[in-house]
């Protein structure tokens, strides 16, 4: 399992202990992403292994560290398989616990990855901007329609993460991941939990991160669109 986490003190030990009970968890890496407070050392407290980087990286480059810090502990102890990745968002607290079923269909093997959708709806500070963008920008470029496209809940096989590799930057990551499997014919399905995290406010910090969340989210689909635009003109010129 893999939480990355910025200034998260105040609720990373919650979300590291209820994780943990999680059957068949027996490994959380929480990539601490340049805070400035003592998520790390709360994280490490609470029964974490933890990456740190020395300066705000973004949540994409959080991932990939995580991901590498798993790759290498597969490695260390000679696991006939590599782990499944489960993401989680370091502010879920008590109810990081209840993420197992977001684990049951990927090792099943019925799903490639799974996307959370909150059975209880945390009422946002924001006005639903970023998440129509996501939303529509995934449809447009795979076909797929995600009913919570921005939801950081995921649980996929190191195949499909390594084949959606380089991630899309910043906050951009989820809506790249998901018409990037979805395209490459990965089986992608949304699992409702009954989890939740920490509501956004409206502050004017809960709007400088709503606006790099739009701007992140905006350059991940641009670019997607703009591969399936050479491919469909590569694919004329052929005719």
């Amino acid at each position: 399992m893999i939480i990355p986490a910025k200034d998260e003190a105040d609720r990373i030990g919650a979300t590291v202990t209820a994780a943990l009970a999680i059957p068949g968890v027996d490994l959380v890496v929480v990539v601490d992403d340049g805070s400035f407070d003592a998520t790390g050392k709360v994280a490490k407290a609470a029964g974490a292994r933890v990456v740190r980087h020395s300066r705000n990286r973004g949540k994409a480059a959080a991932m990939e560290s995580g991901a590498e810090a798993v790759r290498l502990f597969d490695d260390e102890f000679d696991a006939e398989e590599p782990r499944h990745l489960l993401f989680l968002d370091a502010d879920l607290a008590e109810t990081a616990g209840r993420a197992a079923p977001l684990i049951e269909p990927v090792r099943a093997g019925s799903a490639d990855m799974t996307i959370a959708t909150f059975s209880a709806r945390v009422k946002l500070g924001g006005h639903g901007f970023v998440v129509r963008l996501a939303r529509e920008g995934i449809k447009r470029a795979s076909g797929w329609e995600a009913s919570q496209p921005l939801n950081g809940q995921r649980c996929l096989t190191r195949a499909a993460f390594e084949a959606a590799r380089p991630l899309a930057h910043g906050f951009g990551v989820e809506t790249g991941l998901t018409i990037d499997l979805v395209r490459k014919g990965f089986r992608v399905v949304e699992v409702e939990v009954d989890m939740a995290h920490r509501a956004t406010g409206t502050d004017w910090h809960a709007q400088v991160h709503r606006a790099r969340q739009f701007r992140d989210v905006a350059l991940a689909i641009a670019a997607r669109e703009q591969v399936l635009t050479d491919i469909k003109g590569v694919v004329r010129g052929s005719r």
